[in-house]
């Protein structure tokens, strides 16, 4: 088997393992999801979630240990202007205007989780 196709199959695996568990996390915030992986043309968003009013576009990054630095450093302007571009995809989709927004992060290091609000965007 090519080794980049069973390392890259292995990371969507891992990937979604801690999709699953951040959602899980923001469920227990308080939060509530409303989509999980919601894809458009070149840019995919981890999970939706609905705060009180304010619609959240959340990106899950996981690392064993910060011994490379923190998950959330890979959230770098490049993915910021996907991440953008894909919630006004879906904002359009599903014809909501005038609703807040906000881009978080979720930061999950070994199994410790932090939540990151308003990370980016300037919403």
């Amino acid at each position: 088997m090519n080794d980049n196709l069973s390392n890259n199959s292995d990371k969507r695996c891992v990937g979604r393992h801690y999709e699953a568990v951040a959602a899980r996390y923001l469920k227990y915030l308080g939060l509530t999801v409303l989509e999980r992986n919601y894809r458009c043309k070149r840019a995919e968003i981890d999970i939706i979630a609905l705060d009180n009013d304010t619609l959240c576009f959340v990106e899950v990054k996981y690392r064993s240990s910060a011994a490379y630095g923190y998950p959330s450093e890979a959230v770098d302007i490049k993915k910021q202007q996907r991440i953008i571009l894909a919630s006004e995809h879906y904002l359009a989709e599903n014809r909501l205007s005038g609703v807040s927004r906000r881009y978080d992060v979720v930061e999950i290091i070994g199994n410790k989780i932090r939540y990151l609000r308003n990370s980016f965007g300037g919403y």
